[in-house]
């Protein structure tokens, strides 16, 4: 029963437009009697509702609350993770999540160094020209990223190739971090991964570096980067 039920909010999460019972049974491969008594079950706890306009039935309001405990739940585990990456690296380390557009930061600890790359909690960053933003759509199904890549180089007017783009996010997914060489702010490189949360919202943990000193402290930050991205895989099958 709780399987079918988050079948079916995952196929409503996936709709912009509302479903209704047939289409979800489609979706689902389940009958639609089942699939009625189920949503009818979801109804009354606000988890699903049905437009007012008629258009079907979406997500309730419900699931936001869920998700802002969630949300908060991942910063408040993460925050150790965060703390060890930037004493052993001695940079700052981000935490972000992929909402809408683009990166938004959730939570910072500030690196040790005099100079060092500091952003705001609540601050949004691009996808494409960022570490943590092009770690999030290494993690997306390609469709996806390159629709999410030209959509945001149209709105920013930016022109790019987008093969290659989708070449060098091929490689980032193999390689499991993502970089960004002077690319979003000049001056300031960074490398990241990309991590699910249990609801299966997409985050990222980056490491802004001044480009002065990225090259030669690259490679011991992958190590590091790598083994925080196996605790935080441990972590969330918890």
């Amino acid at each position: 029963m709780i399987a079918r039920a988050a079948a079916i909010l995952r196929v409503l999460r996936d709709s912009h437009s509302g479903m209704s019972l047939g289409q979800i049974a489609e979706q689902v491969g389940l009958p639609r009697s089942t699939v009625q008594r189920i949503v009818a079950a979801l109804q009354q706890e606000r988890l699903v509702i049905a437009q007012a306009s008629g258009g079907g039935l979406r997500l309730g309001p419900e699931l936001t609350t869920l998700a802002e405990a969630a949300r908060f739940n991942v910063v408040e585990r993460c925050r150790p993770l965060l703390t060890e990456l930037a004493r052993k690296t001695g940079e700052t380390v981000d935490l972000s999540v992929l909402r809408g557009t683009g990166m938004v930061f959730l939570d910072q600890i500030a690196g040790t160094q005099r100079l060092r790359a500091i952003s705001s909690v609540g601050e949004v960053f691009p996808l494409t020209d960022t570490a943590n933003g092009r770690a999030c759509l290494a993690m997306l199904p390609e469709d996806e990223a390159r629709h999410r890549t030209q959509e945001e180089w149209a709105r920013r007017g930016v022109s790019g190739d987008i093969e290659h783009f989708m070449s060098m996010l091929a490689r980032m997914r193999e390689r499991g971090i993502a970089h960004d060489l002077d690319e979003h702010h000049e001056g300031i490189s960074a490398l990241g991964f990309a991590f699910r949360d249990l609801a299966g919202d997409l985050h990222a943990i980056s490491v802004p570096v001044p480009s002065t000193r990225f090259r030669e402290k690259r490679q011991q930050i992958a190590a590091d980067l790598s083994v925080t991205k196996a605790h935080v895989a441990a972590m969330m099958t918890l």
